[in-house]
């Protein structure tokens, strides 16, 4: 970002530091052991309960909260963790709130669920601030697992492949793991340095190896990792952003989404990150309502979020919608992007409005914009992957690809929806998968 195009409009350090630190704070500040006692009370604890099925993980929901309320939050931790062991982000990042929460019967009867999500980190933040693993690794194998990337997939994998005695090396193209949930999550969601915390956590399990700055074709290619290692799991993620199509996008402030909440996570300074006064959003999944309500939290004057269709259809749930409402973010929908007007640099983008099947209706708008972000989808990249179904790695139900000893699962593959808990389930069952075919 030119300083010299963007010294009217785009600025850092727009507020005071207590502004950042107060705007930054948890999301949601953690339970006390009282409250979380309170609130474990509430649950029924169904012996056919809506809430296991609802998540992705399969999680045992009752057993989990009945452990609370006993007075046992790790043993909690780890029915959670045997199932998730990523459970303390999704206990964060996971939207509870249209998953195991919208099924609660605590919910449909009284519209109040279960506070699961809060309850799940409880349990799992009593354990991991002991530094305490409750896993142990098998006995070695002998079978050597390559996985590439870092992330949600790529470390339920290979802590699941590592427990049932496998040697696993990691492979990644940023300088740190974690993926989504080190570069790609809003800030304030995982703040004091949780994502690093829960890797550094995670690998104490033992017998796994990380290797930084490596990606296919760089360093690495996938027919090498199949000469090489016994077996390969692909969690690559999407690492292309898609195009808005309207003319003038190359203008210089108007830049991804996904960079902009990459960058401000690893500011190690709030006050650093540039942003400027007027900043639209084009999108409507999670990317789009974190990177505009960061804008709005690091100072921005007007934040507007445009999405192309109704908030019905918008990805990003209910409660992220009125969240980034909350804070000021103005929302508006069934309008695409026409055009990037400016001289050089973004000064204003046009929309026009479409109707219900996407057909434009003549009618356009035109706001104020000296920054951009565009959260409209990202793409795979990579060459000689496996056989694509659409524009994501084919797999079958176990996560295998179409070449013999290779498995993928999160965001690269098909089938799943983009969370950081179906990529954790999808590395762990792929790993389970791997296991039976390692050991026969």
């Amino acid at each position: 970002m030119s300083s010299d195009v963007f010294a009217e409009g785009i600025k850092p350090g727009r507020l005071d530091q207590e502004s950042y630190e107060a705007q930054f704070s948890d999301l949601h500040p953690p339970l006390d052991a009282h409250e979380a006692l309170v609130a474990a009370d509430r649950c029924y604890f169904c012996h056919d309960a809506p809430c296991i099925t609802a998540c992705p993980t399969d999680i045992d929901i009752p057993l989990f909260i009945r452990q609370i309320a006993t007075g046992t939050p790790d043993a909690a931790a780890k029915t959670i963790l045997s199932q998730n062991i990523m459970g303390g982000m999704c206990a964060r990042v996971c939207p509870t709130e249209t998953l195991c929460e919208e099924a609660c019967v605590r919910e449909l009867a009284e519209g109040k669920p279960v506070l699961i999500g809060q309850l799940q980190r409880y349990a799992t933040d009593h354990l991991q601030e002991q530094g305490v693993h409750p896993f142990e690794r098998g006995a070695p194998s002998g079978k050597t697992v390559a996985v590439v990337g870092a992330g949600p997939a790529g470390l339920s994998a290979a802590h699941r492949l590592a427990m049932m005695g496998h040697d696993v090396v990691v492979h990644d193209a940023r300088p740190k793991p974690g993926g989504l949930n080190e570069y790609g999550i809003a800030a304030y969601k995982t703040p004091d340095g949780f994502a690093q915390g829960e890797v550094d956590w995670l690998l104490k399990i033992g017998g796994i190896t990380l290797k930084h700055d490596v990606a296919l074709g760089q360093g690495i290619t996938l027919q090498g990792l199949r000469d090489t290692y016994d077996a390969v799991f692909l969690g690559i993620g999407l690492g292309g952003v898609n195009a808005l199509g309207a003319d003038g996008e190359d203008k210089d402030g108007v830049t991804d989404a996904v960079d902009f909440i990459a960058d401000l996570r690893q500011a190690s300074d709030l006050a650093s990150v540039p942003i400027g006064r007027d900043v639209v959003v084009i999108g409507g999944g999670m990317t789009a309502v974190d990177a505009a309500v960061q804008a709005k939290l690091l100072g921005a004057l007007n934040v507007t979020l445009v999405y192309r269709r109704g908030r019905d259809r918008m990805n990003a749930s209910a409660f992220e919608q009125d969240l980034a409402a909350s804070k000021g973010v103005r929302i508006v929908t069934h309008a695409v992007p026409k055009a990037v007007h400016g001289n050089g640099a973004v000064r204003e983008i046009e929309f026009e409005y479409v109707d219900e099947d996407m057909n434009g209706t003549g009618q356009t708008l035109r706001l104020a914009a000296d920054q951009v972000f565009k959260a409209i989808g990202q793409t795979l990249e990579g060459d000689d992957l496996p056989e694509l179904d659409g524009r994501k790695i084919k797999v079958d139900g176990t996560g295998r690809t179409s070449l013999d000893g290779v498995w993928a699962g999160g965001d690269c593959a098909s089938g799943g929806d983009d969370l950081t808990v179906t990529a954790v389930a999808e590395g762990r069952d792929a790993a389970m998968d791997m296991h039976e075919v390692l050991s026969a």
